[in-house]
């Protein structure tokens, strides 16, 4: 971190005069939020939050009424993101490090706790196409649990956003959320024990002193590098990629205190709604600043027409923590729709449509082929040979299109806290079958008549099941899915928790609505 980001722009710079490209010369923005669950933006229904600049960003481009993540936690979902490929295929399937249960009925099998380097990423692709790459934010994708030291938070930046094609990254790091939002984003700590916060130490110290910048909230940092960014790059007329992956709206909440007192207020006046967290919606209005920061940017630029913008979610809301999914059941690290439903919307300038749904499914991994598709770039033979997404560039012109696939699939086998247990599980039109390991039956619904998957039709639609069943488990074979199996080691008679740092919490996992 020792090179200012001008320097390591001019040396990106440099890099890419030197390289060819037959790409169409659109910027790409990825507005990626953590933790943000369907219903929580102003134009998907919520009777709280205040989202004016994302719900414009709606009226302008397209809204998928059936987006999903790749998974019910975020590092395969952002795996997902940078590869294309199912977490099931890489063998990303959890959280980074992932909860240490003990004594559970089923062992998780053994699973990749890192993005391999030999994977071809989205920003290695768009690369090669004269594309200068820039990451803010969480990245979540680096080892941690020990690596190489033997320490438990121990973490090794060879695996860090640089690694995988970025040019410049701001922020990313192996922690899935910062100690404090506050300035130096170190809660309850001496201001060199907040140093040693790898949050602090990727993100450019400026000229400004830390007494300065008491106070200052993590997204609005990672917003004025952003816009900061842009006023650089749009110089050079390089056409860029940036990936805005914001640690809001995760745990800890911390909301600022203007926004908190302004919800404070809000709720005041009217207790009787669905969503009632202040704090929650602080943070919403936070990452909804943010993105209206970064369109003025592209708008100032005369950018806004030559950018392909996409807003999305790697994980349902954190329920009852954080906020109501109302009508989904269960939330962030749940097996159902309320784990992986999640907000998305994409403005393809030029050809899109505006201001209209989309009610075909599509998930995180269609972002890639989406990406590629409308900068009419070719994904490279061997990233190819993988992908499991598609992109979704016909609904951008026609929401109505026909549907491009049949079937949409997860696959967790692990254990959560908020509710997990390990499954698997495919959507098949309006069909979603579960199948929770360890179990002897299966549960089957139907979502546009029990969108909150409360009746399970499993023993009166036998035939359908079966058929379900059998795509599930030829696509887990296809894919190469590691699967649990029964654990010899476990004792009914003794509880199951989670051991960190040598210490054991009763967790039992459960299956909250």
């Amino acid at each position: 971190m020792k090179c200012s980001r001008r320097v390591l722009l001019c040396f990106a710079f440099a890099l890419l005069f030197s390289v060819s490209s037959d790409a169409a010369r659109k910027n790409v923005v990825v507005f990626f939020v953590d933790d943000m669950g369907w219903t929580d933006l102003g134009c998907s229904g919520s009777d709280f939050y205040e989202t004016p600049n994302i719900d414009a960003l709606a009226k302008s481009g397209v809204r998928f009424t059936n987006g999903y993540a790749a998974c019910t936690v975020c590092s395969p979902s952002r795996a997902a993101l940078m590869t294309g490929q199912s977490p099931a295929r890489l063998h990303v399937t959890d959280f980074i490090p992932g909860h240490p249960f003990v004594n559970t009925p089923m062992a998780i099998p053994d699973w990749t706790k890192v993005l391999e380097k030999k994977h071809t990423t989205l920003p290695e692709i768009l690369n090669a196409h004269g594309y200068t790459c820039i990451h803010l934010g969480k990245w979540h994708l680096a080892h941690r649990d020990g690596y190489k030291t033997g320490q438990d938070d121990s973490a090794d930046p060879d695996f860090y956003p640089q690694a995988h094609g970025f040019d410049i990254n701001i922020g990313g790091c192996e922690k899935g959320a910062p100690p404090s939002y506050f300035w130096p984003y170190g809660k309850g700590r001496s201001l060199e024990a907040r140093k040693d916060n790898t949050i602090y130490q990727t993100l450019p110290q400026g000229d400004l002193s830390d007494q300065q910048r008491a106070g200052e909230y993590l997204t609005d940092r990672l917003a004025a590098e952003a816009v900061a960014l842009i006023d650089e790059i749009a110089a050079s007329q390089k056409p860029f990629f940036m990936n805005f992956c914001f640690y809001n709206v995760h745990t800890p909440l911390m909301g600022r205190p203007d926004l908190v007192e302004k919800y404070e207020r809000k709720l005041k006046e009217n207790p009787q709604r669905n969503h009632t967290n202040v704090r929650y919606a602080a943070m919403v209005e936070s990452v909804d600043e943010a993105v209206g920061r970064v369109v003025g940017k592209l708008q100032e630029h005369d950018l806004w027409d030559d950018t392909l913008v996409i807003f999305t979610s790697d994980n349902g809301g954190l329920k009852p923590v954080a906020t109501d999914n109302t009508p989904l059941r269960q939330g962030k690290g749940g097996i159902y729709e309320g784990g992986v439903r999640v907000p998305l919307i994409i403005r393809h300038p030029g050809e899109g449509a505006s201001g209209v749904r989309c009610d075909r499914p599509a998930i995180t991994m269609d972002i890639l082929p989406t990406i590629c598709d409308v900068l009419q770039i070719d994904l490279p033979a061997e990233a190819a040979k993988v992908q499991d997404g598609l992109s979704l560039r016909p609904y951008l012109t026609d929401p109505q299109a026909p549907p491009r696939r049949d079937d949409l699939y997860w696959h967790y086998p692990h254990y959560h806290s908020m509710g997990a247990q390990p499954y698997s599980a495919i959507r098949s039109g309006d069909w979603k079958l579960i199948e929770v390991f360890g179990k002897e039956s299966l549960e089957l619904y139907h979502l546009s008549s029990d969108l909150g998957e409360n009746e399970n039709l499993v023993t009166i639609e036998k035939e359908k099941a079966k058929e379900l069943y059998a795509k599930l488990v030829a696509w887990r074979e296809s894919v190469g899915a590691q699967v649990p199996t029964s654990n010899p080691q476990y004792d009914p008679a003794k509880e199951t928790g989670i051991v960190r740092n040598g210490k054991f919490r009763k967790a039992s996992p459960i299956r909250a609505r």
